[in-house]
């Protein structure tokens, strides 16, 4: 384990920075991850959505690994 000793001062500034954090409300509600997920998927250009393999989900194994498709 690594440890990281801090001046005191900036230990307490970090303390205070996560107090208030934890105390000051969201300012919008959380959301659902898929409407995140769409939300962020909007800003995509057209010919690189068009580019994406339609299946994408079922063998990503293959595309983030190159590990050989599964037969499905």
């Amino acid at each position: 384990m690594t440890v990281i000793e801090l001046p005191d001062e900036q230990a307490a500034a970090l303390k205070a920075k996560a107090s208030a954090a934890q105390e000051r409300p969201p300012s919008q509600p959380a959301l659902h991850i898929a409407d995140l997920i769409c939300e962020n998927m909007q800003d995509v250009p057209p010919e690189i959505m068009a580019a994406m393999p339609a299946d994408g989900a079922s063998q990503h194994d293959h595309y983030v690994y190159n590990w050989p498709k599964r037969e499905v």
